[in-house]
C-alpha cells in the first residue's frame, strides 16, 4: 500500500468514526503485515463494543468493507479496530486463562474445554500455547459455540 493510499484510507477511518458522534479520538497506523490498526478512544465505549465484543466485531467488518471500496489497489489488507484497549485487555486475560488451563491439563493429563469464543479469541489462545510441548490445542464445535480444547501431549 502506497503512503498516499494509506492517507486516503486513514482519512476514511477517521470520517467513519466521527459519524457516530461517540468517538473522541481515532489513531490509525499502517503495520508491516498489511494491517491497518485503528485505535479508538470513546467516552461511552459500551455502545461501540457491545456484549462480548460483538458490536466491535461488526464495526470492524463494516469498516473493512468501506475501506476495501475506497482502496485504489486490489492488494488485500486487514483492519484491526480496538476501542479503549478492549481487545488488548481481552487478549491479556485470554492468555492468562490459556496458561492456567494448560498448566492444569499438563498436571492432570485430562482434556479441558474453554468457554465458547470468537475466532479472534481462539487464535489468541492457540498462539499463546503453540510453543508448549506438553499440551496441544484444537478448536471444536460449531459457531457460535466453537471453543478451544486443550489436550495433554504426554501420555502416561
Amino acid at each position: 500500500m502506497t503512503p498516499q493510499e494509506f492517507e486516503k484510507l486513514k482519512s476514511a477511518c477517521e470520517d467513519f468514526f466521527k459519524q457516530t458522534g461517540l468517538v473522541s479520538e481515532v489513531a490509525v497506523k499502517n503495520q508491516a503485515d498489511s494491517t491497518i490498526f485503528v485505535d479508538v478512544k470513546a467516552d461511552e465505549p459500551q455502545f461501540l463494543i457491545g456484549e462480548r465484543g460483538q458490536t466491535l466485531s461488526e464495526i470492524q467488518r463494516l469498516l473493512r468493507a468501506v475501506l476495501r471500496r475506497k482502496a485504489e489497489s486490489p492488494a488485500s489488507f486487514y483492519v484491526d479496530v480496538d476501542i479503549n484497549d478492549y481487545k488488548k485487555k481481552k487478549a491479556e486475560y485470554l492468555k492468562e486463562v490459556a496458561l492456567t488451563a494448560a498448566d492444569e491439563v499438563a498436571i492432570t493429563k485430562r482434556e479441558k474445554e474453554l468457554s465458547p469464543m470468537s475466532s479472534y479469541e481462539r487464535r489468541v489462545v492457540h498462539t499463546e500455547l503453540a510453543s508448549r510441548t506438553d499440551v496441544a490445542t484444537e478448536s471444536v464445535g460449531e459457531e457460535p459455540e466453537r471453543r478451544v480444547k486443550i489436550k495433554s501431549r504426554l501420555l502416561f
